[in-house]
């Protein structure tokens, strides 16, 4: 029977002492300049967490596995996409989400600080639309505001349709047009007609919710 590991994070998402490989490797597979190494015992991992890398980590934490080489750099393959599960946030952006009452149902959507969770935009209620639609206008709010102000932040959404709809610069949707819908649809014909005629620089990347729980803009609607 193998014998019990811990693991010292101290550079990584999380720092702290984990009882297996498994957690170890979340909170520091793909971040840039992660340091960790294992230790046969917890109070000789948690002495070595309290005391810091300095000293405890280098050529013997590479040998363990603990070296920065041993954690892979990601890079996204455009723009706009999704990155690998494993890479770190980027708290230099803003994260938008929408919050809706029955889909379809009344909107609302915001953009926030992902560091501080400080409310940049909202917008709504929208008195009927879909869940995605209002993920939409919402990177599309996100990207119009960046680009006023010149700025390359990251955008976070947690909706991979709605990317897709920006990657594509259309929607697609069940969502009649109608006296009922005039209002969201009118917002989205304008933010179809900004992308067909914007260019952007920003990333817009999936919120990685599995890893980093609930997205900053959540509504908390679950």
């Amino acid at each position: 029977m193998a014998k019990q590991k811990y693991y010292v994070v101290w550079e990584g998402r999380k720092p702290g002492v984990y009882a297996t490989w498994a957690e170890c490797k979340q909170q520091t597979d793909g971040f840039t300049g992660a340091k960790y190494k294992s230790y046969e015992s917890k109070a000789a991992a948690g002495e070595a967490f309290r005391a810091g890398w300095k000293g405890n980590w280098g050529k013997a934490g590479a040998k363990q596995g603990g070296a920065a080489g041993g954690a892979r750099e990601n890079r996204s393959s455009g723009r706009t996409g999704s990155q690998t599960s494993a890479e770190a946030i980027d708290y230099d952006s803003l994260s938008v989400d929408v919050g809706t009452r029955g889909n379809p149902g009344p909107v609302e959507y915001k953009g926030v600080d992902t560091r501080t969770g400080e409310v940049i935009f909202s917008c709504g209620p929208i008195s009927k639309g879909t869940n995605n639609l209002g993920e939409f206008l919402a990177i599309v709010h996100a990207l119009a505001l960046l680009k006023k102000e010149g700025s390359s932040k990251t955008v976070y959404s947690d909706s991979v349709n709605a990317m897709k709809w920006v990657r594509e610069k259309k929607v697609s949707t069940t969502l009649p047009r109608d006296h009922t819908t005039e209002e969201i649809w009118g917002l989205i014909d304008r933010a179809v007609n900004w992308l067909q005629t914007h260019t952007y620089d920003n990333k817009v990347l999936k919120w990685q919710t599995r890893l980093w729980g609930e997205i900053k803009a959540d509504y908390g609607r679950k």
